[in-house]
């Protein structure tokens, strides 16, 4: 557990100092778009391109474990919609906008700015493939589902807005996300034994370099912006429940999926299922609340599940991560 915790620790610190250097105001309120700004179109593309690169083919994409993936976000999407949604004669339940808001931060973990340099420090350079898998996956289909469900408007049991429409939208914002680029540049660049000209390479390796620290320190201000800036004032019943499924029932439907894989004959690998689980034990993504304002859903209530899945993932994400690299869950 030593070992683990000394991995974990300062990944969270860092969280935490984001967040206390943004409540303190050393950090300006208005700098924190720039900062993330940063992480995303900078910083982190040239992490996941550096990575790509060094990577085979067959590593960075393995099938079995993107369809795994694909099909646990599925079914937790539709875990949470159905948990959360309001219906007639049932308190605390929401709309489907926030119903969908809050299934999207139950499925998409923080793997950009957290999964891969942490994942990859506790498991090494083979959880770099299944952890990108699962960005790209994220990127495309769990936030388009997601989106076209909050943007679809249901009245006297017709749909008003299609679903085809409202996917296709949530698309072309998928398309404008730098990250899926990155991620096929550097797949090329490994398919091809093409390497990057010695300055640009230095440069686009320094960047890469800076990922983890700023990427870290930018959750912890986005975090504290995103509660800051929330319309509403959230009870514990409307975004508890949903963080406990992103913490808990999201890695045990990627264990339950892998192994039903397993059973079927599927050859997935041992160290990608651990990947996964990992992966799918991580917080909420931090950016989700910027899209939950942009789309007129309820931001503090996405706030606050962000905010709790992050402050209990230190120590549900560092128990599992103990667990599963003593081999106590593969037993």
């Amino acid at each position: 557990m030593q070992a683990t915790l000394a991995v974990t620790v300062p990944f969270f610190a860092l969280v935490l100092l984001g967040y206390v250097a943004a409540r303190r105001e050393l950090l300006p309120d208005a700098a924190v778009p720039g900062l993330n700004a940063y992480v995303l179109y900078f910083a982190l593309p040239c992490m996941l391109f550096r990575f790509g690169s060094s990577l085979p083919i067959r590593q960075l994409i393995d099938p079995l474990l993107i369809a795994i993936w694909a099909v646990s976000a599925l079914c937790v999407i539709a875990l949470t919609i159905v948990l959360t949604l309001r219906r007639a004669g049932r308190p605390g339940g929401v709309g489907m906008t926030d119903a969908a808001f809050g299934a999207l931060v139950a499925a998409f973990p923080n793997s950009g700015f957290m999964g891969v340099p942490l994942l990859l420090e506790l498991l090494g350079a083979y959880a770099a493939g299944p952890v990108i898998s699962t960005l790209l996956i994220d990127l495309v289909l769990t936030s388009t589902v997601c989106l076209a469900l909050a943007q679809a408007r249901v009245h006297g049991g017709h749909m008003e807005t299609s679903l085809l429409h409202s996917a296709a939208r949530a698309l072309r914002g998928a398309a404008a996300n730098p990250l899926p680029y990155a991620i096929a540049l550097g797949a090329v660049a490994a398919a091809t034994g093409q390497r990057l000209v010695g300055p640009v390479e230095r440069v686009v390796f320094m960047l890469a370099d800076s990922a983890t620290p700023v990427a870290l320190f930018t959750i912890g201000a986005v975090l504290w912006r995103a509660g800051r800036h929330a319309h509403t004032r959230t009870p514990p019943r409307h975004y508890l429940p949903v963080a406990l499924i992103k913490l808990f029932v999201h890695p045990l439907v990627v264990f339950v999926v892998g192994h039903i894989a397993v059973a079927t004959g599927a050859p997935v690998s041992r160290s990608g299922m651990t990947a996964l689980v990992l992966a799918a034990a991580l917080p909420s993504a931090s950016n989700v609340s910027l899209l939950a304002e942009r789309y007129g859903a309820d931001n503090g209530r996405v706030a606050r599940i962000i905010m709790a899945s992050t402050v209990l993932a230190f120590g549900s994400f560092s128990l599992l991560a103990w667990l599963l690299g003593s081999g106590v869950l593969r037993r």
